[in-house]
């Protein structure tokens, strides 16, 4: 039996059918706060090597032939003893394998049923195929990002996978927990990338229609203001300008000691006030600039790379990245005080199925056959 882990999570136990990132994203953010998270992936995937993704940290995993009468008759047995299962497949996928909501809830009405997809479980779309960019595309959030006159700039692929699905579909299932305690059945959940990465940008979508905010770029905090920007330095590096108050613009202006500016609350002059700045910051290297902005409330920071990020004194001082397995890993957030820190061990193979319902002769025969690895 795997020692248990610690949190406010202890004892959860959490089926992760392993898909793309955002699924072991969802589940990551479950072991970090200490559910018992067991992978469940191809069997030929599946060697004693350690999983060193980050994501995978904390975790145990396993493989099974889903695709097998016996490998589905497994993972009933699994969710029998499970709180949870997090299912990333695209709409059907799950009840044509026998191993939808309504096969795993008649052996376990408690269950939670986690699902992520792009599009979510029903309309025009969801049977159809999408990464992010088409997701964040959909719900109107790409529309808002990028420099003005430019196209759209998709953010890598945080807020489609990672902010409006992994981390929405780990929300959707602490509110089932909780719910669960009060019902005693489990809930399916329908995260929609679309969905989640819409609600992200609530704010914004009541600026929009109410006139407050314009097209993309030419905003606030949308790299059209000059004081919400970034700025090149003298050795090709940059610094981040987020002096958006009058006192942290003046304590900014102040230390650069710079005087008669375009005024910065008129937008015709934000492109004169921008081209004073930039000429400004070409001036000095990163490290002049860091120097003088140092413990200032200037809302000045340097732009960090991850390497260097790791190392800046207030991720050291707060322990912010630790090294597992010689990778660096950001540490569970947020912080629960007080709570033991968790193991972010690499994902190891779990051989002992006991505790979720496989008795060991049973676990060998599956074995045997090569539906469990």
């Amino acid at each position: 039996m795997p020692e248990v882990r610690q949190g406010p999570l202890s004892g959860v136990r959490v089926l992760e059918l392993a898909g793309l990132a955002p699924g072991p994203f969802a589940g990551m953010m479950l072991a970090d706060h200490g559910a018992e998270v067991l992978r469940v992936d191809r069997v030929g995937a599946v060697s004693d090597r350690p999983r060193a993704d980050v994501m995978d940290r904390g975790k145990h995993t396993i493989g099974l032939d889903l695709k097998s009468p016996e490998g589905v008759a497994a993972l009933k047995e699994l969710a029998r003893h499970a709180d949870v299962v997090i299912e990333v497949f695209r709409p059907g996928v799950a009840e044509r394998l026998g191993i939808g909501p309504a096969d795993l809830h008649a052996v376990n009405e408690r269950l939670v049923y986690g699902r992520m997809t792009g599009w979510g479980q029903d309309g025009p779309l969801a049977s159809t195929a999408g990464h992010d960019i088409d997701y964040i595309a959909v719900s109107g959030v790409l529309s808002m990002l990028g420099h003005e006159g430019e196209r759209p700039t998709p953010p890598m692929n945080i807020l489609g996978d990672f902010a409006g699905g992994g981390l929405m579909l780990a929300y959707g299932v602490l509110l089932a927990l909780f719910e669960r305690e009060r019902t005693g059945v489990g809930r399916v959940i329908d995260a929609a990338m679309v969905d989640g990465a819409a609600i992200l940008f609530s704010m914004f979508y009541q600026a929009v229609q109410s006139g407050h905010w314009g097209p993309r770029g030419t905003n606030l905090l949308d790299t059209g203001a000059p004081q919400y920007d970034t700025y090149e330095t003298a050795d090709g590096e940059h610094m981040a300008v987020g002096a958006l108050e009058p006192q942290f613009w003046e304590a900014m202006v102040g230390l650069m000691g710079l005087t008669d500016l375009p005024d910065r609350n008129d937008r015709a002059q934000w492109p004169a006030l921008r081209a004073r700045l930039t000429e400004e910051f070409r001036k000095r290297t990163r490290a002049e600039w860091e120097a003088l902005f140092e413990g200032s409330d200037a809302c000045v920071s340097p732009v960090l790379s991850m390497a260097e990020a790791a190392a800046h004194p207030h991720n050291v001082a707060r322990g912010s990245f630790v090294q597992v397995g010689g990778v660096t890993h950001p540490v569970p957030a947020p912080r629960l005080l007080g709570t033991p820190g968790q193991d972010l061990s690499p994902a190891t193979r779990l051989t002992d199925l006991s505790g979720w319902g496989l008795p060991r002769e049973e676990a060998g025969k599956l074995r045997d056959m090569g539906v469990l690895a």
